[in-house]
């Protein structure tokens, strides 16, 4: 299963309906939490899922609204009696702020605090670019690598069936059988999660060829100075952004208190996203991986 789990979408002050910050990803057999604020525990018990589906937490920055939930889903993993381990991955100029906030939560937890300090690949298929905000900050890109699909017509002209199948999986041919004469290519889904910043280089690269982009879009079009003097994006820019990378679905998240209705942002948006699919996302909303497709 692949499906983003929408735990907040307020940016620095909640609202009566929106939490701080937080989405879960359920990619396969991982739970990657990022940018927990407060209340995420809460909001996990409103999804039905238990804190023991996290298998690695990842900050963008260590922005109040995007980290001090930390203590409290620890807490609750220890209680939830969590054995493995627990991957924490954020900026370095961060690390004495997630030291004090883990040690506040006195879990107990197996914790591998993993701060970097550059763009990069910090896990297997999760990749991290420098974003432009007021403090150090990245966002997450998740990869799935490029694969093979089979086709049973192919295969049975060809004369291949039962282990055979494997084998030519693994080897990439059988006799003067290759595995692309008998397949066809299968992108590999990647998701995008890109946070507080104005545009820039690190957004593009991360946003390129999504299947699900989750923006930040704290300002409307017409807060466009307050949005560049706080270092944050509009409506309009994180259309822009899923126009210029091809993406398959835009997710808005991280509204300001002063938009009780982000439909105006949603339409902001849609009108330079060229052929996204743009989504408001509300506090629960739940998001499957779209279809795998070519990208550009």
């Amino acid at each position: 299963m692949r499906e983003l789990v929408v735990l907040g979408t307020a940016s620095q002050v909640p609202t009566r309906t929106r939490n701080h910050n937080g989405y879960l990803l359920l990619w396969d057999g991982e739970g990657i939490l990022f940018d927990p604020g407060e209340g995420t525990q809460r909001q996990l018990v409103y999804a039905d899922i238990s804190a023991s589906h996290i298998t690695r937490i990842c900050l963008t920055h260590v922005h109040g609204d995007h980290c001090f939930g930390l203590p409290g889903i620890l807490s609750r993993m220890a209680l939830d009696q969590v054995s493995r381990p627990v991957h924490i991955h954020y900026p370095i100029s961060g690390d004495e702020v997630v030291r004090r906030l883990t040690a506040v939560a006195d879990s107990g937890l197996d914790l591998r605090l993993r701060p970097h300090g550059a763009a990069g690949e910090i896990a297997e298929g999760l990749v991290v670019r420098r974003l432009r905000h007021r403090i150090e900050t990245y966002g997450y890109q998740l990869c799935e690598p490029d694969g093979r699909t089979l086709i049973p017509e192919r295969l049975a002209a060809a004369g291949i069936e039962g282990p055979d199948v494997g084998r030519l999986q693994r080897e990439g041919h059988l006799g003067a059988v290759r595995l692309e004469d008998v397949s066809e290519r299968r992108p590999g889904q990647r998701f995008a999660l890109v946070m507080d910043t104005t545009p820039c280089r690190g957004a593009e690269e991360l946003a390129d060829g999504a299947d699900l982009l989750v923006s930040e879009c704290t300002f409307a079009e017409a807060e466009a100075e307050l949005a560049a003097a706080y270092r944050h994006m509009t409506a309009g820019q994180a259309g822009e952004l899923a126009t210029a990378a091809h993406a398959g679905t835009l997710v808005l998240t991280h509204f300001s208190s002063r938009y009780p209705d982000v439909e105006p942002l949603r339409r902001e948006a849609e009108a330079r996203a060229g052929g996204a699919r743009v989504v408001a996302a509300a506090d629960l909303d739940r998001y499957a991986l779209p279809p795998r497709r070519e990208r550009h």
